[in-house]
């Protein structure tokens, strides 16, 4: 094995340690969640960000977002994805950005009148600021990572880089929730969402991360894996991660990370000759084999509740009514205050007080994308309009980007079952507009000759 891929070795065993230590001396985590923006930002101060290190700092933060929630190192929920906006202005008073993204300075003015809306209630029971925080900070977090990324250059295998310093936290992620339960048997009693199985935190930002990790682990073992012992490593990283992500019982994040991946191999195929499109054929056979193989061994292990839950029956195999988990009560909802109020929508985070009313619970909404429409109205379908249309837009002088509507739809699909409780969609969403130029590496010269 090369320097280069001891190093990668390395890292991944660094980072299973992390893991190990955290799960030992729970404390540590706050102090972990102290030291990297510590360091990340001496590192970018030293090197004034002429590598884009901001970006490599903000990708960590990004993987380890829910790593820092689930062992509770999370100073508050809002920690990251603060942090991820201060390094990406960091990164503009270093390297300025494009005055071609002032859309994302509209998206983020587009906002300002749903505060204001929210700011006008008179309710002693609602805390303004803190519904700003909650509802706002991914789309801050969204329209700043965006303006700092907006048609910046950068290598394909710069960008690969960026995907592996995502991916590490990830590692310790997993090995944390081996620790926490590490007999998925004694744990699994019924179809619901389990937490037991998530490491103790929320399922659904637990399954979107490792979706996200499916991917990074899939698309190194498929275009930088250059030994056998490479193959061998990031095969095992797909394997465990894809069966902890079944196994947290969360659809959402799962379904997102198999359709990154088809995607990337649609992009790949489209981009092949003949003799490429032939080993890429083989490559989709191959993952879905494995993909078989990972969700049968999974089932043998939830005694086929696992099954039960894809195909939304519960315990008892009684079909539900329910296919999205309650979501589509809160999605109708948003849409009927939209309606009644499009102009100006309801104000920020009214949308959770008004569920209160209506369904006899406070209920935080799960679709960015109704909670955009019902919370700032009109504005919000512009803002979202700007969301959609502009990625597109970028990509039609952009397509080596190969990574593009894996992304786009990773944040698209993510929005849709976990909003933006973490920074990752924000993040990802944002590596969307970069500019990528390919420099072929040898295993992805193999598969596109």
């Amino acid at each position: 094995m090369t320097n280069k891929s001891l190093s990668y070795t390395f890292l991944i065993l660094i980072h299973a340690v992390i893991g190990v230590v955290i799960f030992i001396a729970p404390f540590l985590s706050k102090i972990y969640a102290l030291l990297i923006p510590v360091v990340g930002l001496s590192v970018v101060i030293r090197n004034k960000n002429k590598n884009n290190e901001v970006m490599f700092v903000a990708a960590y933060l990004v993987g380890v977002e829910v790593f820092l929630r689930m062992t509770e190192g999370n100073f508050n929920n809002e920690y990251v994805k603060f942090l991820v906006i201060i390094f990406m202005l960091v990164g503009m008073f270093y390297n300025n950005f494009s005055i071609k993204s002032f859309l994302y300075v509209v998206f983020l003015f587009l906002l300002i009148p749903g505060i204001l809306v929210a700011s006008s209630v008179d309710d002693l029971n609602f805390d303004v600021k803190k519904a700003v925080f909650f509802n706002l900070s991914g789309s801050l977090c969204l329209g700043i990572a965006s303006m700092y990324m907006y048609k910046k250059r950068l290598l394909f295998s710069e960008l690969q880089n960026v995907l592996i310093t995502i991916a590490l936290p990830v590692i310790s992620t997993v090995t944390y929730m081996f620790l926490y339960n590490p007999s998925i048997k004694d744990v699994v009693t019924g179809t619901q969402s389990n937490f037991h199985t998530s490491g103790g935190f929320g399922p659904n930002q637990v399954s979107t991360i490792l979706g996200l990790g499916m991917f990074v682990f899939f698309s190194q073992l498929v275009l930088f894996s250059k030994s056998k012992g490479e193959i061998i490593l990031n095969s095992i990283l797909l394997i465990f991660i894809s069966y902890r992500a079944v196994a947290t019982f969360s659809r959402g994040g799962v379904i997102t990370g198999v359709a990154m991946i088809i995607f990337l191999l649609f992009v790949l195929y489209f981009f092949s000759n003949g003799r490429g499109r032939m080993k890429i054929a083989l490559v989709f056979l191959s993952a879905g084999i494995l993909g078989i193989g990972i969700f049968s061994y999974t089932s043998l292990q939830t005694r086929g509740l696992i099954e039960k839950r894809y195909s939304n029956r519960d315990a008892r195999g009684r079909e539900k009514v329910d296919r999205l988990g309650g979501r589509e009560v809160i999605i109708d909802t948003d849409l009927k205050l939209f309606l009644d109020n499009p102009i100006l929508g309801i104000g920020v985070g009214m949308g959770k007080e008004s569920r209160k009313e209506s369904l006899g619970q406070a209920v935080a909404a799960h679709s960015e994308i109704s909670r955009l429409f019902s919370e700032h109205g009109v504005f919000g379908v512009f803002g979202f309009l700007i969301l959609i249309l502009t990625p597109f837009i970028v990509y039609i002088n952009n397509k080596q980007h190969l990574y593009f509507f894996s992304f786009f739809f990773f944040w698209l699909l993510t929005i849709n079952h976990a909003a933006l409780r973490i920074a990752a969609p924000a993040f990802v969403y944002a590596l969307c507009l970069l500019s990528i130029q390919i420099k072929v590496p040898e295993k992805t010269e193999d598969l596109t000759s």
